[in-house]
């Protein structure tokens, strides 16, 4: 049997499937759009993963539904007038051209600034607001890595920084290091918290087995809650593929 990932079609779905050497089937449903993939066993047909996916059809369906409600912001230009989130808030942006350097400034809890050279074209004023994305998210995350890597009784893990389409986050045990998804800055702080123990307590976990669940619940009681707010908050605009 091929352990390529390949494509079914199941009650006009298309569902992806990847087969691993791992005992249990494990069925997933992921954003933006929906997206339907089954990790299986090697020793599973096609047939099997169609039965399973059929028997949980209700759920991928709320499930999908849910992501079709939840609400994406527009293409962003990185103009005067737009909206852009900043650790679960919302502010209106200001552009401000004829500065010397590119560079984001909060000027209230309400507005951001955007300061960049005269003439500034779209690629340049989104490389200037990523890059201060980018410094923040790290600012932020690395005390809070510190502090739970501490509590946890590991050494502290190299953190990285980088855009991705299905996951919050990420971790190489091997090389010792959590990936964070950019978008995370856009996010209440909490969530940016959860990430980090989440992907933490796969350092002495690697699954989300029932020990995963109960490191879970005695470090971070309250990560259900915080998973389900970052799962409700606005989704990036990018052109993912359906």
């Amino acid at each position: 049997m091929s352990i390529e990932p390949h494509q079914i079609i199941v009650s006009g779905l298309r569902v992806d499937i990847v087969r691993k050497p791992i005992k249990n089937l494990h069925l997933g449903v992921y954003p933006p759009h929906g997206r339907v993939r089954v990790a299986a066993p090697l020793s599973i047909s096609n047939e099997a993963v169609r039965l399973a996916v059929v028997t949980r059809m209700g759920w991928i369906r709320r499930q999908r539904a849910k992501f079709d409600a939840q609400s994406r912001q527009s293409a962003r230009a990185y103009v005067s007038g737009e909206s852009h989130y900043y650790l679960g808030q919302r502010y209106r942006l200001r552009l401000i051209e004829g500065a010397p350097f590119g560079r984001v400034h909060i000027r209230s809890s309400r507005s951001l600034e955007l300061h960049v050279r005269a003439g500034s074209d779209q690629a340049i004023r989104e490389r200037v607001f990523l890059g201060w994305y980018r410094r923040e998210l790290k600012v932020r995350a690395i005390p809070i890595i510190e502090k739970w890597a501490s509590a946890m009784e590991l050494a502290t893990p190299l953190c990285g920084i980088k855009r991705m389409k299905t996951k919050w986050g990420t971790c190489s045990v091997d090389a010792h290091r959590i990936w964070l998804n950019l978008e995370l800055i856009k996010k209440p702080p909490a969530c940016i918290e959860y990430i980090v123990v989440h992907e933490l307590s796969h350092f002495s976990e690697r699954k989300h087995s029932d020990r995963f669940v109960a490191t879970m619940d005695r470090l971070l009681p309250q990560w259900r809650l915080l998973r389900d707010e970052l799962n409700v908050q606005p989704l990036v605009h990018d052109k993912w593929p359906r």
